[in-house]
């Protein structure tokens, strides 16, 4: 059968689960029959008797049954083991960190800043609650910062790249790995299987660590640019809870969610956490690269490209200016006023730099494009109705090809009936050959890449928030995340003999958000294949001794799988027909 056909089956396949899943919990509400009848909600099916549609595999039928039932006995997401999805939301796990080019030793064990009351104290600008451990092995998430910008201001590293899976902790990568390995090949440690867990062609360390922010997130005026009132709920790690290692199960599970009353340590957000990694400081969830008293900081994308000649740039499988890439070069105290965040990023004025823009970063990849709105909820004053996250007017302002003074980009957009590699391609040759910047605005249902599953189609099961359906043109019109690294590095290299690049497979935090396993495990492997094109890269130009790569999450979800050889693929199930996989 076609893609289009089995696209099209797929299709009416999940809007029927997704109307009977409606019904479902609509019955629990009142529903028209009076102010004082209520019907009482249909409870979920058991697990053997959820009908599993055809043409699934192993695992995403497990993840369809899951969600029907609501309960699943190899895994669940959040604190309650009887329910499936308790949890959708971030937690303050331990987070993995595999370094390659370089060590951890400066940041771990005898010297992590966890062991020391003064450091601890001026890292969070107090000393947080239950946080301070004399044995502490593991590192904080602002030492990604610091192993950077060490790399470079030795003058040993001309290449450095951080990879950014996010929301991807231990749990999902031995998920991902299982898969892989089709057994259950570890239980602690680095791991092996992935690409990053495996590779050993230059020096490399693994690690984790700590990635609390600031504080809470509070209302702020994006005109203004300051927080309309101080945080309340402060940030921290308590290894008596939440455990010394990320593969350690916590002792309460109350606490990676927020939830402990003696060590209520606020849960990390992506902009709080990709500006520790970026600028090296802790700061509020919502703001990016700002401090509650308004106070600007330089990330390492502005300090390299100023003070040392590097080009910069920023990849990501979702909007361009979603929180982990504007971390690397945008200053906002909210992550939510998109358009002034993408100006930042490509040199125009902002709310936060009206008169005096930044320089603007060299590749500006991603997604976003059609996602239309007119309203500007989250935005300021300075909105333009259109496109959520880039104004067309900000867009065409930038454009070589549309002739405006100080135009620097080639601008590369998705478009109809062209395929997203070669739209691409044109986009990187035409920046190479002119040496300009390149700006890459692509992207489907809600504005990100497709997200393809663990068997690698692009056709995702049931979630906690609905179904996601592709047309075909969806997939075959966008790049993938590796077609944009490679375009990066291309361009990148072209525009200086030395370059940063920040590079997020944002996927894998939508697909744990959705409390989506086979997503999820997908999504890493869309991220490893970027990985790869970054790994082949240096092998061909034999620059290991030039490099550094940083392959790391931003924060971690809260999936706990119960019976891990459950994520072994089989075959796919044949036909409809009640069965528990």
């Amino acid at each position: 059968m076609g893609q289009l056909a089995m696209m099209q089956i797929s299709k009416k396949r999940l809007l029927r689960d997704s109307l009977a899943l409606c019904l479902t919990f609509l019955s629990g509400s009142q529903i028209g029959l009076g102010q004082d009848k209520k019907v009482e909600e249909v409870p979920p099916p058991r697990p053997e008797d959820v009908v599993i549609p055809a043409g699934l595999d192993l695992l995403a039928a497990r993840q369809y049954v899951a969600i029907k039932a609501r309960t699943a006995d190899w895994g669940y997401w959040g604190n309650r083991p009887q329910s499936y999805s308790s949890w959708t939301n971030h937690s303050n796990r331990l987070i993995p960190l595999y370094v390659f080019g370089d060590s951890l030793a400066p940041y771990t064990q005898a010297n992590s800043v966890y062991r020391d009351a003064t450091r601890l104290e001026k890292l969070y600008g107090r000393m947080p609650v239950n946080t301070l451990n004399p044995e502490a092995n593991y590192a904080d998430q602002t030492d990604v910062y610091r192993l950077q910008r060490q790399a470079i201001e030795s003058g040993k590293k001309k290449y450095v790249f951080l990879v950014v899976f996010d929301g991807m902790d231990w749990q999902t990568t031995w998920a991902a790995a299982i898969y892989r390995n089709r057994k259950v090949a570890y239980s602690q440690g680095r791991g092996n299987g992935l690409l990053f867990q495996d590779y050993n062609k230059c020096q490399t360390d693994f690690g984790y660590f700590v990635s609390s922010a600031l504080g809470e997130e509070v209302d702020t005026d994006v005109d203004a640019q300051l927080d309309k009132k101080e945080s309340t709920k402060f940030g921290g790690y308590d290894w008596r809870y939440g455990g010394s290692t990320p593969w350690e199960t916590e002792s309460d599970p109350e606490y990676p969610i927020g939830r402990n009353k003696s060590s209520p340590h606020v849960v990390t957000d992506s902009s709080s956490s990709a500006s520790s990694m970026t600028a090296g400081v802790k700061i509020l969830n919502g703001a990016l690269n700002i401090y509650p008293d308004r106070r600007h900081v330089e990330t390492i994308a502005h300090w390299a490209q100023r003070d040392k000649g590097f080009a910069v740039g920023t990849v990501t499988s979702v909007p361009i200016c979603h929180a982990t890439p504007a971390a690397a070069y945008a200053v906002n105290v909210s992550r939510d006023d998109y358009q002034d965040i993408t100006r930042d990023m490509i040199g125009l004025p902002s709310v936060t730099h009206k008169s005096n823009p930044y320089p603007g970063l060299d590749v500006v990849l991603g997604a976003g494009y059609g996602e239309m709105t007119d309203k500007k909820t989250g935005q300021g004053e300075n909105f333009i109705p259109g496109n959520r996250y880039m104004a067309d007017v900000d867009r065409d302002a930038v454009d070589v090809r549309k002739g405006a003074p100080g135009a620097k980009y080639i601008v590369a957009e998705r478009s109809t009936g062209r395929t997203g590699s070669d739209v691409l391609s044109e986009a990187t040759r035409n920046a190479v050959e002119g040496k300009h910047r390149l700006l890459g605005f692509f992207g489907a249902v809600n504005g990100h890449l497709p997200f393809q599953t663990a068997n690698g189609d692009y056709q995702p099961v049931e979630t906690v928030k609905g179904p996601e359906v592709y047309k075909p043109e969806d997939v075959t019109e966008n790049p993938t995340l590796k077609e944009l690294t490679q375009s990066a590095i291309a361009v990148l290299e072209n525009r200086s003999d030395r370059f940063w690049l920040l590079v997020e497979s944002g996927d894998v935090d939508w697909a744990n958000h959705g409390n989506n396993i086979d997503s999820s495990i997908g999504a890493v492997y869309s991220g490893e294949a970027a990985v790869a094109s970054i790994f082949d890269w240096i092998e061909k130009k034999n620059a290991w001794d030039d490099s550094l790569v940083i392959v790391t999450a931003d924060h971690g979800h809260f999936f706990h799988l119960s019976k891990p050889e459950a994520m072994i693929p089989e075959e796919p199930v044949a036909q409809d027909e009640p069965g528990k996989p």
